[in-house]
């Protein structure tokens, strides 16, 4: 992968620029997490080292997108719906395929008063009676514990899910302000492989507030549109690595 990895690139911020730019929810994440890298990717062009890609989450995340959607086909609820007693079916619009596509697509807002394509990829939306939206997201892992949300590195699973239902609410839906985690955790307890990985799948309900939003987005057009770069934020290993480096005269 690290073949691949080109540190600099050219599409970059330009402050005063008549195009809106295209902000992700990765990158408000990011932001969220350190400035200083946020500023030296979208305004400096050098990015951060990728990670490297979690393949078995992706083929868990594709398979529950197939097995809703055919629910999704039938408006009928999912059996894990009818488990936790939530009241809804996947919501059926010819727009999902769009919403889920993070890359080129995605659910999207433009913000006129900083000019800010912003932009996120959603795995799921289901609707309930009253015809509000629930907003949710998939996640797997394979741990000995119960799943939860409450881990501090979690914050970025609960903002995730804070900016997708902000985006719907500013495309004039009316969304739900519990949103769910379909989590899936990857058993080991049992007496063999046999050349297959079982999941214990929970249903995780989350309220999220989305108040942060619209000052954050403020803030991060102050920073682009700043000439100094930004401090480190508090944890970000990226930039202790660096400072590291620095120390050892490296």
């Amino acid at each position: 992968m690290s073949k691949y990895y080109n540190p600099i690139r050219k599409s970059v911020y330009a402050p005063g620029s008549l195009f809106p730019y295209r902000l992700s929810r990765s990158r408000i994440d990011v932001f969220m997490n350190c400035p200083r890298c946020f500023y030296l990717d979208r305004k400096l062009g050098v990015d951060r080292p990728p990670g490297y890609p979690f393949a078995l989450n992706s083929a868990v995340d594709k398979l529950l997108k197939k097995e809703f959607d055919i629910h999704r086909a039938d408006k009928t609820a999912h059996p894990l719906m009818k488990t936790y007693g939530v009241d809804a079916v996947p919501y059926a619009d010819r727009r999902m395929d769009a919403w889920r596509d993070a890359l080129r697509g995605g659910i999207t807002y433009l913000h006129k008063e900083t000019n800010f394509f912003i932009t996120g990829g959603v795995d799921d939306v289901w609707v309930n009676p009253e015809g509000e939206l629930i907003i949710v997201d998939y996640k797997a892992t394979s741990k000995e514990q119960e799943v939860t949300l409450d881990a501090e590195w979690q914050i970025g699973y609960k903002r995730q899910m804070e900016i997708y239902q902000w985006l719907f609410r500013k495309n004039n839906f009316k969304v739900s302000p519990v949103g769910y985690f379909v989590y899936a955790n990857g058993s080991t307890d049992r007496a063999a492989f046999d050349g297959k990985l079982e999941f214990d799948v929970k249903l995780i309900p989350y309220k999220g507030d989305d108040s942060w939003i619209e000052k954050t987005i403020y803030k991060i057009y102050e920073c682009l549109n700043n000439k100094k770069i930004p401090s480190p934020g508090s944890d970000c290993d990226y930039c202790k690595y660096q400072k590291a480096l620095k120390e050892v005269g490296a």
